[in-house]
């Protein structure tokens, strides 16, 4: 079957001949024409071949193209005909006839680039011209697109280029054609560039040969023609002569003189002889003046040493003589797009790069395609290689020179066409691997690029930014202080203040610069490369600040500039929060790993290693053992690492004295420039010059440092004083291989040479001497050398010093070599030398810096830019991202909060104040993984300000809150933080804390925070929002009122009710707050570090009431969640927190002057935290002690809260009795109880105040009464420590004065007050009675001054006594005689019913129907308590039994406790005794019986332990005492009737245990007998005789009339004016009928002492005598006298006393222990 491609080829040849034989010149139709038309002819020949082949593959492809070609090529054809024949080759191209993979192929490319580049045709009208130029680009891209192209040779390919260039630059063509011509070279570039890996560098001498074959050539194009391009030559090696020889190009015929002119009219004027070869020396003279007018030549030459040097080390793998290539075939790749070319990427080494353009012809060569060409498919004596990187490089220079703004010849369309082909170019290939090409991207294109920026036409300057991003980002490497420019330019334009500057050309630098910071670790390798580098600017601190300022809109108006800079900030932000965010991912699963690797028992070794690398704060753990994915092997072995770093990646501490040792460097730079010495003596202070000095070191700093003024440069090291500093300096030079003029060059750029003779001619001859040594003595002396730098800098002077040039004609070059005969040695210099250097220094100033302006400055400064590029200086760290994100975000956070603050503030657009709350929360989340306290602390002082909760008033905030989204989520915000990271969180708890004030202020906080426990309520809860007085917030009555009055009545209603506007915002404002869970702040609290849970509690404690900032409802707030944060940390840190809080509450409750709200709370605090924490043993004695807090209150105040103690003991004891182990904490709970209950005053020891102030210091002022207690408080506290209450309690303390004498630590009961003014001293007696109170037994008065106390406290505190008494396991030894007190106290508190309340609180008006109710309800009480006691009684009485036993009385309970039973039950008798219930008659007698029965059972129960006390006989004489009241006082007989039974019944029991019975007395009965009968007999005379009728007894007289009474004067006061009663009598022994009791004259009222009571004194004692100090119950002088009726004996039970007075002393008496020597 015959080849389909065969008739394509036989229909393209008749369509061609067709219309070639219907054109008019071929219009006859005979054979012989056809046969004589060479291009009909050839057509025929080849249909001939054609029709006798199977397959078009046996032909080679020239055969089938050749008749087409020559249509192209010829002249006489006419452009329809020339189109359809490039038709026709287009068609075979993109049909893939010509096979690759044929032998022939690359000459038949050849021929065919060749045909189409040098196409001919005869023009008619332009239009029909355009479209065969545009067939033209058709087939040229085909053929460049398609596989087959890969067989072009370098020249060809340019040619390609330059045909499009042609037509694209050519303005008389049509749009639509030169637009084309664009297209199809974007799309060449792209392939081209695409295919650049392929390409190896050749080596060096080859790119020489080749260069020069590879210009574009426009070479006879006329100067006129716009579209001329010419390369200025490379610059000839040092004076070496060219040779012109092998520089034809032999793929050219030279027939092909006149191509593209043919009948084109607007070629006509040009092309004289184009392609003829133009030897390099005249291409460098026609060139020279257009290049030197234009300024171009002299920018190019500066670098030709560096350059070639960089080329030199690439190429160093280049073999010599080896031609040979190892020919590894590669596959042919079957499809034809322009994607398919493969990638051959050979080993390096596998081809060696051949050396020499002469061994080009011994070669094969295998093509990418896998093709070898071998000698015999070469053409014209050259063998075609297909293009590689020198066509690549040519066209790369010739984009570069389009974008030269200071070429006159290239147009704006052409710098933006050159632009966008180079932005093509980069975005294709990967240049910095072709050290040929970035030698170009160094120097020329970047230098392009910036001097196009400060163009104003915005599609250049667009076009420039865009190619310098992709410059840098993929070659920053290379360009260290190009990027340095770069970067110092946008910032001119960002801060420009040039009105002509236009707002779009800002916006395009930042988002230039935005572009730029997105960069993985760009920002990073900013900071590393130029912040931390000596001698480079502080780019990343200049820029963020600059960012963050330009976030700042001045006008107040955001436009796109703003948000581009904070974008920028936040792009740093983001890309460390990625990072943040990464590590803790890695280190969790690390973690996880090292868990799982342990369950598996993998061993825990790896465990450790591998939760060792979690999360750190110093940033580098992380990244030093990631370098090896981040760098290759063979990058890491080419890492160059900079000389001030000590390793490739420096740590944050030697980063931080790199940057210190930079601001002195700065310092000391400045101080050089003004005067040198004072300069370098000031590095020498620093350490950063040795001292003493040190020549070579300063000579290199001279040397390095940029910034240095080179003038002063110059003048030191010209100094005389200091000749081997010049030495130094020279020596730092590299002069070797220079030429001399070049090397003096390079001398004196460095410096500024000084103006004097003298001072030249030492810095040229150090200079001479120097080069002449490194560079082999090449001249006769040193003098010759001197002579010709001389001539040198003359020549310098005498070509460019323009007021030279004035005066007369520069100098020609055969007067400087003439001025130059016989200088050398008296012989001549090498001509040819002196030749050389005059070109140089003629087309090259040396130039002065500091001295130059424009075009020649600026090129001095970029030379001096390359230079340093190319020192160590460049070298540019590449680093992983993620390291130094630590340094990073300590210089950006500052900046980027405040920017982000500012645009939150201004900012109405949704997406933008989301984008600032995403920045904000970023911010914190890194400041939470480095732990930077204080920038989350700024963090949510800032977004604080934004919730405008601080500064909106209350009444108003609801509203205005909940109508501003962007408040909520500045809150909702601040609340999410606080929730998650407030582990870091300092300062700005205090804010937070600001905040929740508002919300509770103004009733936004959710209820549960709002409601806290209380113990008097009900339902235990109570609201800390009160119902609001008008004056509660500072705002006046009157005012309000005024407001009020002044309202019209329109205004009025409109006030009546909150619109539903503000009530839909106030619903907002709640529910955004519900959002905001500010109470997960209080549970959470458990979880905080201890650091900050320490300052959210500073915050809530430095909430105290004040005039301006808080009232007393903020304080009560903030203590409740200061409590409760606490209590939310019972489990594990109440120990470090407990002192402060203490502290805290000591603050608010000792000394508060007044009860009020807070106190309250405070108080009710201090009890719920008690309850809660008693539990833990670690901290429950520190609780304990702190309870005596309330006893330190001042009474008034302590009373006002009396109701909230009661009730909060009662549920402290309910919960925690057992936990109480200690007398010292019994003592103060049950000091508490009854300064509660019973309104006692608190035992001095824990008054802070002394004594003497009055109770009521209200009305006082914080300094009067600091100046009461210096000596007990130490003041600059404020507070004292629960030790030190203890230890002053502990303390026998001196009293100052004698109301100081307290019942609970003296012995003494203080009997009248005023006669203290006569006379201070007390009469005191043993040390023994200072000890001991003396109680009357038959009182209930214990001798307390019992103050106000409140009836509910009192019932609670009862209830709460009963609790503790009823429970054996609660009554111990530690408090057993503090129950028995407390027991008296509460039964003293109830004596009218209990009524003494002066709570003004809650007023009582009693009517007579309550107030009896109330007296049934005392009574009761009263018998519950007898209930109690019983009980408490047999409790006791097991625990002494038993110590008695064992007769051990020292280590048992002591026996004076016994007594207590009875001590608690003889004020209770004697109140019986009252007739307290005149009402209930019945009740009161069966009271009165069983408290007699009682007394005898507790009696007979303690009977053994009771005799060995001495007080016994008093103790019983006593008992007999209240048998006689009680048998007369009732009226019924039930009295009657159980007295003489319970009587019978103890006297039976006492006979049979023998107390009665003495073996010494005449009678056989001992005294005790005797006095029990005297005693009995005056009320029951008949009852011995009934028991006892054997003994007999001498009479007594009987006296009814028991007492003798001194009766007192109705007003209450005893004859004696001296004595005046005391205001709480302790009365005497009361008569039976208590007639006495009531001889006042007026009944006693609730509010003053009752009257005094009849106070006997022994009859042996006289009358006191004047001046007496305050009465004392003195104890009896005489012994008793047995038969005296009156018994006027006070008995009293305390054993000293007794003892004194008893008529039989039974047993020695050990020293008793009271209740107050049990406390202290």
């Amino acid at each position: 079957m015959v080849d389909k491609n065969i008739y394509i080829v036989q229909g393209e040849i008749s369509t061609v001949v067709g219309a070639i034989k219907r054109n008019s010149r071929w219009n006859t139709h005979t054979p012989l024409d056809e046969e004589q038309d060479p291009l009909l002819n050839s057509f025929g020949n080849l249909k001939d071949i054609l029709n006798t082949i199977k397959e078009l593959s046996d032909v080679e492809p020239n055969i089938f193209l050749r008749p087409f070609l020559e249509v192209v090529r010829s002249e006489d054809t006419t452009g329809p005909i020339t189109g359809l024949a490039l038709t026709s080759v287009n068609k075979f191209l993109s049909h893939g006839l010509i096979d690759a993979s044929h032998e022939a192929a690359a000459e038949a490319i050849e021929n065919m680039a060749d045909a189409v580049t040098h196409a001919r045709f005869v023009g008619t009208d332009p239009a029909s011209d355009e479209v065969v130029l545009m067939k033209i680009l058709q087939v040229l891209r085909t053929l460049l697109l398609t596989p087959v192209g890969a067989h072009l040779t370098n020249e060809s390919v340019c040619e390609i280029m330059q045909s499009c260039f042609r037509i694209c630059f050519e303005m008389r063509l049509s749009e639509l054609l030169r637009k084309t011509a664009e297209h199809t070279l974007v799309d060449m570039v792209q392939l081209l560039f695409s295919r650049l890996p392929q390409f190896k560098e050749e080596a060096k001498s080859y790119v020489g040969a080749n260069m020069k074959k590879l210009k574009m050539r426009a070479g006879g194009m006329s100067e006129s023609s716009k579209w001329k391009k010419q390369k200025r030559s490379p610059r000839p090696p040092r004076h070496m002569v060219r040779s012109s020889s092998g520089q034809m190009e032999p793929s050219q015929p030279s027939t092909l003189n006149n191509n593209l002119s043919g009948g084109v009219p607007f070629m006509e004027e040009g092309l004289s002889n184009p392609s003829l070869p133009v030897s390099d020396s005249s291409a460098s003279s026609i060139c020279s003046p257009t290049a030197t007018d234009s300024g171009l030549d002299t920018c190019s030459k500066t670098t030709s040493r560096e350059d070639l040097s960089d080329l030199d080390q690439c190429s160093s793998a280049s073999t010599a003589g080896a031609a040979i290539f190892e020919g590894q075939q590669a596959e042919p790749a079957p499809s034809a797009s322009v994607e398919s070319i493969p990638e051959v990427l050979e080993d390096k080494d596998s081809i060696t790069e051949q050396s020499d353009s002469a061994s080009v012809h011994d070669m094969d060569y295998v093509n990418p395609r896998g093709v070898r060409f071998t000698q015999s498919t070469q053409r014209d004596g050259a063998s075609l290689i297909p293009y590689g990187l020198p066509c690549l490089r040519e066209l790369f220079r010739f984009l570069i020179s389009l974008t030269n703004p200071h070429d006159r010849h290239n147009t704006d369309a052409m710098m933006h066409m050159g632009l966008q082909l180079l932005t093509v170019a980069l975005e294709s290939a990967h240049i910095p691997n072709y050290q040929s090409l970035l030698v170009l991207v160094k120097d020329e294109l970047c230098r392009h690029l910036f001097q196009l920026l400060s163009v104003d036409r915005m599609n250049l300057y667009a076009s420039s930014i865009r190619v310098c991003f992709l410059l840098f980002e993929s070659m920053r490497v290379h360009l260290k202080f190009q990027l340095e420019m770069y970067l110092k330019k946008l910032i001119d334009i960002i801060t420009s203040e040039n009105i002509k500057m236009p707002y779009e050309m800002k916006e395009v630098a930042l988002e230039a610069l935005v572009q730029l910071w997105r960069i993985p670790s760009f920002v990073t390798e900013l900071y590393i490369n130029y912040d931390c580098d000596f001698y480079c600017s502080n780019l990343f601190e200049d820029l963020t600040k600059l960012l963050s300022k330009n976030a700042f809109p001045v006008s107040g108006q955001l436009y796109t500039t703003h948000l581009l800079s904070l974008e920028a900030l936040l792009t740093v932000i983001d890309s460390i929060e990625a990072h943040c965010q990464a590590r803790v991912l890695s280190s969790i699963a690390q973690q996880d790993q090292a868990e799982t690797a342990l369950a598996d028992g993998e061993g825990a070794a790896k465990a450790e290693t591998d939760s060792a690398a979690g999360i750190s704060t110093d940033n580098f753990t992380p990244h030093r053992c990631s370098l090896g994915k981040f760098f290759s092997p063979a990058e890491k072995r080419s890492l160059k690492k900079p000389q001030r770093f000590l390793s490739c990646l420096p740590d944050s501490h030697e980063l931080m004295e790199i940057r210190t040792k930079k601001k002195l460097l700065i310092t000391g730079t400045e101080q050089f420039n003004q005067k040198p010495k004072k300069g370098i003596q000031f590095l020498q202070e620093k350490g950063l010059l040795s001292s003493p000095i040190d020549n070579n070191q300063v000579a290199q700093w001279l040397r390095e440092n940029p910034r240095l003024d080179k003038k002063m440069i110059g003048e030191y090291v010209s100094d005389r004083k200091n000749p081997e500093l010049l030495d130094s300096f020279v020596n730092t030079f590299t002069f070797q291989g220079l030429r001399i003029d070049e090397a003096l060059r390079l001398y004196l750029e460095a410096f500024r040479l000084p103006g004097e003779a003298p001072v030249i001619q030492r810095l040229l001859e150090t200079f001479t001497d120097n080069w002449h040594k490194v560079n082999g003595f090449p001249f006769m002396s040193n003098d010759a050398g001197f002579a010709l730098a001389y001539a040198v800098i003359m020549l310098n002077t005498d070509q460019h010093n323009h007021n030279v040039r004035k005066q007369n004609i520069p100098m020609t070059v055969e007067q400087f070599k003439k001025n130059l005969k016989g200088v050398n040695g008296n012989k001549d210099f090498d001509q040819d030398m002196l030749e050389d250097i005059y070109n140089a220094i003629k087309n090259e100033e040396i130039v002065m810096p500091d001295e130059q302006t424009g075009l020649v400055k600026e090129n001095y400064v970029w030379s001096v830019l390359l230079h340093r590029g190319a020192s160590s200086e460049g070298v540019f760290l590449h680093l992983p991202p993620g390291s130094y994100d630590n340094d990073l975000f300590t210089m950006t956070w500052g900046p980027t909060i405040a920017a982000l603050s500012y645009v939150f503030d201004k900012s109405l657009d949704d997406v933008i104040i989301q984008k600032a709350i995403t920045g904000f929360r970023k911010c914190a989340m890194i400041a939470a993984h480095y732990g930077f306290n204080d920038v989350f602390d700024n963090l949510i002082i800032s977004l604080c300000k934004f919730t405008t909760l601080s500064s909106e008033s209350v009444e108003n905030l609801p509203t205005v809150f909940g109508s501003n989204s962007k408040a909520q989520t500045a809150a909702k915000t601040v609340f999410d933080l606080a929730h998650r990271h407030g582990n870091i969180l300092r300062e700005g708890w205090k804010n937070i804390v600001d905040s929740l004030l508002q919300l509770f202020r103004a009733e936004l906080l959710p209820k549960a925070m709002v409601e806290v426990e209380d113990f008097v309520e009900p339902n235990g809860k109570i609201s800390l929002q009160r119902e609001e007085t008008p004056s509660n917030r500072g705002e006046s009555a009157v005012l309000s009122v005024f407001n009020w009055l002044t309202l019209s009545g329109a205004e009025q209603s409109g006030l009546r009710g909150p619109s539903t506007e503000n009530q839909e915002a106030k619903q907002a404002a709640v529910h955004c707050i519900k959002q905001c869970d500010p109470e997960k702040l209080i549970t959470e609290s458990k979880f905080l570090k201890l650091e900050s849970l320490q300052e959210l509690m500073k915050a809530l404690i430095s909430v105290t009431p004040d005039e301006e900032t808080y009232d007393e409802e903020d304080a009560a707030f903030c203590l409740e969640m200061l409590l409760r944060i606490v209590l939310e940390n019972r489990r594990d840190r109440v120990s470090c927190v407990w002192q402060t809080v203490r502290d805290h509450l000591c603050q608010l409750c000792v000394h508060a002057n007044e009860s009020c709200f807070l106190v309250e709370r405070a108080v009710v605090g201090l009890l719920r935290l008690a309850i809660r924490l008693l539990r833990r043993e670690d901290i429950s004695s520190q609780v304990l002690l702190s309870l005596r807090l309330l006893l330190m209150m001042k009474p008034h105040v302590l009373s006002r809260v009396s109701r909230e103690v009661a009730y909060g003991l009662h549920e402290l004891l309910k919960t925690n009795a057992a936990n109480i182990h200690c007398t010292d904490d019994w003592y103060t709970l049950f000091s508490l109880l009854e300064c509660i209950g019973a309104g006692v005053k608190p035992p001095v020891a824990f008054q802070l105040t002394s004594a003497t102030a009055d109770t009521d210091t209200g009305a006082q002022s914080d300094s009067e009464l600091s100046s009461h207690h210096p000596s007990e408080v130490s003041l600059d506290r404020g507070y004292t420590s629960d030790s030190e209450v203890y230890t002053e309690h502990s303390k026998t303390r001196i009293p100052r004065s004698a109301t100081d004498v307290d019942v609970a630590s003296s012995g003494w009961l203080v009997v009248g007050k005023d006669d203290f003014e006569i006379s201070k001293t007390p009469t005191v007696g043993s040390k023994a009675q200072l000890n001991h109170p003396l109680v009357n037994q038959y009182s209930l008065t214990l001798g307390q001054d019992l103050g106000q106390h409140d009836t509910k406290s009192l019932i609670k505190c009862v209830e709460t006594l009963s609790f503790i008494v009823r429970d054996a396991a609660h009554v111990t030894p530690d408090n057993f005689e503090l129950c028995v007190r407390a027991i008296r106290v509460f039964v003293e508190a109830s004596l009218n019913g209990g009524y003494r309340n002066h709570d003004k609180k809650k007023s009582h008006k009693y009517d007579t129907s309550k107030s009896r109710m109330r007296k049934k309800a005392g009574g009761r009480e009263k018998d519950s308590g007898g209930s109690v006691r019983r009980s408490s009684s047999r409790t006791f009485s097991q625990r002494p039994s038993r110590s008695y036993s064992d007769d051990e009385e020292d280590e048992g309970v002591p026996a004076s406790y016994h007594t207590v039973s009875l001590q608690v039950l003889f004020p209770l008798l004697t109140k019986l005794l009252d007739n307290i219930s005149p009402a209930d008659v019945g009740g009161m007698e069966e009271t009165r019986m069983r408290a007699c029965t009682l007394l005898s059972k507790v009696f007979l129960q303690h009977l053994s332990p009771l005799l060995s006390l001495p007080t016994f006989a008093a103790l019983w004489l006593t008992i007999l005492d209240f048998m006689d009241k009680y048998m007369h006082a009732g009226s019924s007989d039930l009295l009657l009737e159980a007295i003489p039974e319970s009587l019978k019944n103890m006297l039976l029991v006492m006979d049979t245990a023998g107390i009665f019975h003495s073996a010494d007395s005449r009678t056989g009965y001992s005294d005790l007998w005797e006095i029990t009968w005297e005693r009995i007999v005056c009320f029951l005379p008949l009852l011995r005789e009934e028991l006892f009728k054997q003994t007999i007894i001498p009479d007594a007289v009987p006296n009814p009339q028991a007492e003798s009474v001194q009766l007192t004067t109705p007003a209450g006061r005893p004859p004696s004016p001296q004595v005046s009663p005391p205001p709480m009598q302790t009365p005497a022994q009361a008569p039976v009928n208590s007639t006495v009791a009531q001889s006042s004259s007026r009944p006693a009222s609730p509010l003053e002492p009752p009257p005094a009571m009849p106070l006997t004194t022994s009859p042996v004692q006289g009358p006191s005598p004047l001046g007496q100090s305050p009465l004392i119950l003195q104890p009896l002088a005489s012994p008793l006298q047995v038969g005296v009726p009156p018994m006027s004996l006070p008995i009293i039970l305390n054993p000293a006393l007794i003892e004194a007075t008893s008529p039989v002393p039974l047993l020695p008496a050990p020293r008793s222990t009271t209740p107050s020597d049990e406390v202290q």
